[in-house]
């Protein structure tokens, strides 16, 4: 009986003591939430840019060599990179020597209505031996057995059955085709850049929200374990916020290591050669931020401006124009050639050894060839000229096809991408406060732990959703604006 009496005794002891820490440490808990509470608002509301720029800036501590070009090394807009991209791309780099060659093709199909300068020269020695006397008199009449002459003569064209004019318009297609491609190559390239650089931007944004979250969970990894010292709190509490910790390390190992890939690959598309001395990230800071640029335009204006302003679109028309010059080509053999000539030559005397007496005069004429029948040749080659031709039309007017379904589904992931982000808006805005009553519920002893971790990853993944609609808002505004044609650059009329 006396150790039952004692062992009660000794519980109540216990509970007594418990009792009296829980109010020794009351008001000490009661300021320390407060404080615990003020700095996990002040860490999700006022944190969030700078978590990402000090990871940014943590991530870009990497050496450089000293030819490292400096928009490397200096932070780089979203209209300097473009910049780099026309001098620097390697696609825009290729683009300017197909131009090139084209115009080089032009030059050649333009020559036939040009005049030709030629020029011939030639010497022969005979043996004596080979030379038939011619006789003259009592004596033959002696023979050179070595003769030269030279001529310079110039020819010019005046009718090929048409083909002189068709090669002038030929030619003059050919360069404007030959630009309309490099254009399409530049819009290309910098929709390419554009889509890299917003890459960057949202991969930047969830390295911030990724730190957030694990600064978040860190604070209240440490407030459950001062509740658990001071027996407020299980130790499965305790359990829960570590693992949640715990779970929230590998996602902001990807957002880095998706920022390090992000990075490289806009300055791939930039045209720059990353140094060996940069062997993991690279140390590029971009000034821009994702927002949204406010864009309107009606499904049927952006369809007649497509038709209108894509240069691919005018591409194909000069390739089918360059087609049907090609049949005119084809028929121009039914018809004859007639060209005119003048020239100036000299030869030596036919009947005397003497070299240096030579005898010179200019000359002048026309000629006329007509291939009254060549196997057929003429025939096929306009039957070739003509399917292919039309071939051409069908390839106008399907491309034609595809431009509008480009620009109708182009216009359709833009108004998705805009009204999930206006969508966003408003759940961001309820998630903060969702976490802020949770923090507070879970301080005044009301909330549970869960709710807490619940409000938490609820406002990462509203503050994630949000970024992505960012991007995926200029992502769709810049292909939209790209199937319509109106990325190209002012100043993109001609490779330099």
């Amino acid at each position: 009986m006396s150790n039952l009496h004692g062992a009660t005794s000794d519980r109540n002891g216990r509970r007594e003591h418990h009792k009296g820490a829980q109010k020794h440490l009351t008001a000490p808990c009661s300021i320390a939430s407060r404080s615990i509470l003020k700095a996990w608002i002040v860490a999700w509301f006022c944190g969030l840019s700078l978590c990402a720029a000090i990871s940014a800036t943590s991530l870009a501590a990497t050496n450089l060599p000293s030819s490292a070009p400096g928009w490397l090394t200096q932070p780089l807009s979203l209209p300097g990179g473009l910049n780099i991209a026309l001098d620097h791309n390697a696609n825009i780099q290729k683009a300017k020597k197909d131009v090139e060659a084209a115009l080089g093709v032009s030059l050649q199909t333009r020559a036939v209505a040009l005049p030709k300068l030629q020029g011939t020269a030639n010497y022969i020695a005979t043996d004596p031996n080979a030379i038939e006397q011619f006789p003259f008199g009592q004596a033959p009449l002696p023979l050179p057995d070595q003769n030269w002459n030279a001529n310079i003569r110039i020819i010019q064209s005046i009718y090929e059955g048409g083909r002189i004019t068709s090669a002038v318009r030929t030619a003059r297609l050919v360069k404007e085709q030959a630009l309309l491609n490099y254009q399409s190559v530049v819009a290309d390239t910098l929709l390419e850049v554009r889509t890299n650089y917003y890459d960057v931007l949202l991969a930047r944004e969830l390295i911030g929200v990724q730190e957030a979250s694990v600064q978040l969970l860190e604070r209240q990894l440490v407030d459950v374990r001062s509740r658990f010292d001071a027996g407020t709190v299980p130790r499965f509490n305790v359990l829960r916020a570590d693992v949640e910790l715990a779970n929230a390390q590998p996602r902001l190992i990807r957002a880095r290591n998706a920022y390090r890939i992000a990075k490289q690959n806009l300055v791939n598309a930039l045209g720059y050669s990353v140094p060996v001395e940069v062997l993991e990230d690279i140390p590029l800071q971009l000034t821009d931020r994702l927002q949204a640029e406010p864009f309107t335009m009606d499904l049927s204006r952006a369809l007649a401006q497509a038709l209108t302003n894509r240069t691919e679109l005018a591409a194909l028309r000069k390739a089918s124009h360059i087609r049907k010059e090609a049949t005119r080509t084809a028929r121009s053999g039914y018809k004859p050639s007639v060209q005119l000539f003048a020239g100036y030559g000299a030869r030596n005397s036919s009947f005397s050894d003497d070299l240096s007496r030579d005898i010179a005069g200019w000359t002048a004429g026309g000629q006329l060839t007509w291939s009254l029948f060549d196997g057929l040749a003429t025939q096929c080659r306009v039957k070739e000229a003509q399917a292919l031709y039309e071939k051409s039309q069908v390839v106008l007017e399907d491309f034609g096809r595809r431009i509008e379904l480009e620009v109708r589904t182009g216009y359709s992931s833009f108004i998705e991408a805009k009204e999930v982000l206006e969508s966003q808006q408003k759940v961001l805005e309820q998630a903060d406060e969702a976490l802020r009553l949770a923090i507070a519920r879970f301080q005044a002893g009301s909330g549970t732990q869960l709710d807490l971790l619940s409000a938490q990853t609820a406002l990462t993944e509203a503050r994630s959703t949000q970024a992505m609609a960012l991007r995926d808002y200029n992502v769709a505004l810049g292909r939209l604006q790209r199937a319509i044609g109106l990325t190209l650059p002012q100043n993109v009329g001609a490779a330099k």
